[in-house]
């Protein structure tokens, strides 16, 4: 049967470079790729196709004496025994274009094996939710979390008191073993945690009565978490070592998210708490001393006459504290100056009065 052009296998012209060479093939190994669904034998004419072209001396050759000017074949593909006919191991660059990946999903991740990462029980996430006032000046709140905590019993060591650890016969005390796995692309080897020891390398010479080996038992455990002042909603608090507990290795971590409730008069921006007041159009214009809600409580302020609507006042040292220094921010009270909707005909014929003669220094008003 007749070979299909290499240059159309590869899909790129005759004049092609080597980088274009290069990448073409790299895009088409991907998608052909038998281990990802791909056909083997069109992997087989890609690879056959680039190891003529990548090569200057048998592109020469292929290039004046067609498929015959390479003897038909590049000593390519041998089915899933590697390239080239021995079928030997080799290290294939397919620089960024996602090959590793495969590797990874495939076999496990290459070279880097979960046996070498360090080993810590589970981290655990919950949440909880506080007053405005609470995260302005900080709070304790009790957390009860049922979750793997040590065994008393062994202490976590998964061995009956008394007895031993021994060296773990599967991995020879490794923690690893060491699988081969024949592949298009040659031997790959894999290392994943040994499932006997579960990657400690040790085993107890007897296992413990209580938590039968496993070195931990589901407990309630009573947290009291300290939530700082001024803390802010979504904020996550973070408490090492709080988490699930492991054999023979460290607890994981507990992270708290925190929610603070929406309170009815004050709203927060930063180290700002934000609030409005009312007054009268007449209190507005003449002057007057309102109160205050805070979180400190009701505080006396003053409105100067002629106060706008929307004016800002700000009371110092009444905001949330500085979560990383010492002091507080401020609050701002924001007035409004309420319109009177309905006038007593008295009230009404004064500020008509007041209206015409409001360019007149002669006019006082509710003498």
């Amino acid at each position: 049967m007749a070979k299909d052009d290499y240059y159309e296998v590869l899909g790129i012209k005759k004049d092609a470079s080597p980088d274009e060479i290069k990448t073409a093939f790299r895009r088409l190994a991907i998608e052909h790729h038998p281990d990802r669904g791909g056909d083997e034998a069109k992997f087989k004419e890609i690879n056959e196709a680039y190891e003529v072209l990548k090569d200057p001396e048998k592109r020469k050759r292929y290039d004046q004496f067609g498929h015959a000017g390479v003897g038909g074949n590049s000593g390519g593909f041998d089915g899933f025994n590697g390239f080239g006919s021995q079928g030997q191991n080799i290290n294939f660059d397919f620089g960024d274009l996602g090959l590793g990946d495969i590797f990874s999903s495939f076999f496990g991740g290459g070279g880097q094996t979960q046996a070498n990462r360090s080993r810590s029980g589970r981290d655990v996430q919950t949440e909880i939710e506080i007053s405005f006032e609470q995260a302005i000046f900080g709070t304790e709140v009790p957390l009860s979390l049922n979750i793997e905590d040590i065994c008393e019993h062994c202490k976590g060591t998964t061995a009956e008191p008394g007895y031993d650890l021994k060296k773990c016969p599967t991995c020879d005390g490794k923690g690893q073993v060491i699988t081969v796995t024949r592949t298009i692309f040659g031997n790959i080897q894999q290392a994943s945690i040994c499932p006997k020891c579960s990657g400690t390398g040790k085993i107890p010479e007897k296992v413990c009565s209580v938590c039968h080996g496993k070195g931990t038992l589901l407990r309630k455990q009573e947290i009291k978490l300290k939530v700082p002042a001024g803390i802010e909603d979504g904020t996550t608090i973070r408490l090492r070592e709080h988490g699930e507990a492991i054999a023979n290795g460290p607890k994981g971590d507990l992270y708290v998210n925190v929610r603070v409730k929406a309170h009815k008069q004050f709203t927060r921006e930063g180290d700002l708490i934000l609030s409005t007041e009312h007054v009268s159009m007449v209190d507005a214009a003449l002057g007057t001393d309102i109160e205050v809600a805070t979180v400190d409580g009701i505080i006396k302020m003053k409105i100067p006459p002629g106060t706008q609507s929307g004016s800002d006042f700000k009371l110092s040292g009444h905001g949330v504290p500085h979560l990383k220094s010492n002091g507080r921010g401020a609050h701002i009270v924001t007035i409004l100056v309420d319109t009177p909707v309905k006038l007593s005909k008295k009230q009404e014929n004064l500020l008509k009065e007041f209206q015409e003669n409001s360019s007149s220094s002669k006019f006082h008003i509710w003498n």
